[in-house]
């Protein structure tokens, strides 16, 4: 397959500007898209308009079976889409094959919502003038939920967004980010073998910023999830109006190691917490505070195993470490790591560049202000500093404009529960890396990591709308 048109309505569409889609690593063409116009969104949002009423009058039972059943395809074709993902995305096929069970798992998760969905009586007669009356409270689907995904996990996340939005009884106008339109385009294809009615899933494809905007001003969207940068999510907030949004904005994880961690049981999982994918994970590990008794051994083992990393194409099995999504990302990171070396960081392993590929790197002594330590940097890089007290531990990790996760190593497990409370961030993980993740559970952020939470639980509370029966 080497044309991924476009779904709209339950059907392919072309238009006259086909746009490749390159593996990052190469540069080799990995399939072909068409970008949408104006026409296109319009035709997206009409359809998903005009399928909500098939989507809202579905039983819980039916909708739930459409999610077991793209389950069960998604399953079957598990290879063809890590191969998809690991080509557009640049991800290690290993990688992707994880990316893949992981939405098989959110699909799970969705189907079981969708017959979970319930609301619950409101004890109307505690109140005195209610005597003789009864509350009844439902939840009832929002209508069109434009979902707008990322580029790292281009399966996953739009899982997340597109499962409990059709458990709900919602119909979606998918915009996937402009360089993994692949994935999307195959999951359309699944959940239209499921049995999925036409236009309840659209798949559009094209320029963030013309097509997230057609989306976000529309009064027939009804909600907008969105998953990418901050300033985009800030803009997206802005222009809404009175759409319900959802925003999941990318975040600056630390943890913290105390003197009694295990280290050989921390060691290993930070440098899978901050190398996966390159570091293109909004979760990554990007910043470690070790207390200052451990904090040269903490960084010289981070080091030795970051340096056994193996960097090759995406699609070798071998590999552990490919590229960053484009060339100018890279050039951005290597930029970081030499303004952090010029501010007096001393970098450990790592920081050379080739193409688009960033060597993993370890640096110890990294000034707070420089960016690698107060932004997000989205690429396969940590810090290892050391701390004093664990007061000043918390406000190291508290000293950022992000707020998504963080962990802590210890083996205390008093101070580890004072710790989270005193951490500002949506999850706290004792004895794990904060880019630990299970499908089911709530995940987001706050300040600049966004609002809302995901999780097809969670998610489906956000893309329901109450409503009070009484009588």
């Amino acid at each position: 397959m080497n044309e991924f048109p476009m779904w709209i309505g339950g059907e392919s569409v072309r238009t006259d500007s086909p746009q490749d889609v390159r593996i990052p690593f190469d540069g080799s063409v990995a399939g072909t898209i068409f970008l949408a116009g104006w026409e296109q969104v319009d035709a997206a949002i009409q359809s998903a308009s005009r399928t909500f009423p098939v989507m809202r009058g579905m039983s819980r039972h039916e909708r739930s079976t459409i999610l077991y059943k793209a389950h069960g395809i998604l399953s079957e074709r598990r290879e063809q889409m890590a191969q998809a993902i690991a080509s557009e995305s640049g991800k290690p096929i290993r990688e992707a094959r994880v990316e893949v069970e992981r939405g098989l798992m959110t699909l799970l998760f969705s189907a079981e919502e969708a017959h979970r969905l319930h609301g619950e009586e409101v004890p109307m007669d505690a109140h005195p003038g209610a005597r003789g009356k009864t509350g009844l409270l439902i939840r009832e689907p929002l209508g069109v939920i434009a979902a707008i995904t990322p580029f790292n996990f281009p399966l996953n996340l739009s899982l997340h967004k597109i499962g409990p939005a059709i458990a709900a009884g919602n119909t979606v106008v998918h915009k996937p980010a402009s360089t993994t339109p692949l994935s999307a385009i195959l999951l359309a294809g699944i959940f239209r073998d499921a049995g999925l009615p036409a236009g309840a899933l659209n798949v559009i494809t094209g320029p963030g910023g013309t097509i997230g905007d057609a989306l976000t001003f529309d009064p027939r969207i009804a909600m907008v999830t969105f998953t990418g940068s901050p300033e985009v999510g800030q803009r997206i907030r802005n222009l809404a109006g009175m759409k319900r949004v959802t925003l999941e904005l990318g975040s600056n994880s630390a943890v913290i190691i105390e003197p009694d961690a295990d280290l050989d049981k921390a060691i290993p999982k930070c440098v899978a917490g901050s190398f996966a994918h390159s570091g293109q994970v909004c979760i990554s590990l990007q910043r470690i505070f070790a207390h200052e008794s451990v904090r040269d051994e903490v960084a010289e083992r981070m080091a030795e195993l970051t340096g056994k990393l193996k960097i090759g194409h995406p699609l070798d099995e071998a590999t552990e470490i490919s590229s960053l999504i484009t060339e100018a990302e890279a050039i951005r990171i290597e930029s970081w790591i030499g303004e952090a070396k010029d501010a007096g960081a001393k970098v450990l392993t790592g920081g050379n560049r080739r193409g688009t590929t960033i060597a993993p790197s370890v640096l110890t002594d990294v000034p707070a202000s420089a960016k690698l330590c107060a932004r997000e940097a989205f690429g396969p890089v940590v810090s290892v500093n050391s701390y004093k007290t664990l007061d000043e531990a918390v406000d190291l990790v508290n000293r950022s404009d992000y707020g998504l996760q963080a962990g802590m190593y210890t083996r205390d497990i008093d101070k580890a529960f004072q710790t989270a409370r005193a951490v500002h961030v949506g999850g706290f993980h004792i004895n794990e890396i904060p880019a630990f993740r299970v499908d089911q559970m709530p995940y987001g952020g706050v300040k600049l990591s966004g609002n809302g939470r995901e999780g097809p639980r969670y998610a489906v509370e956000e893309m329901t709308e109450l409503k009070l029966i009484t009588w």
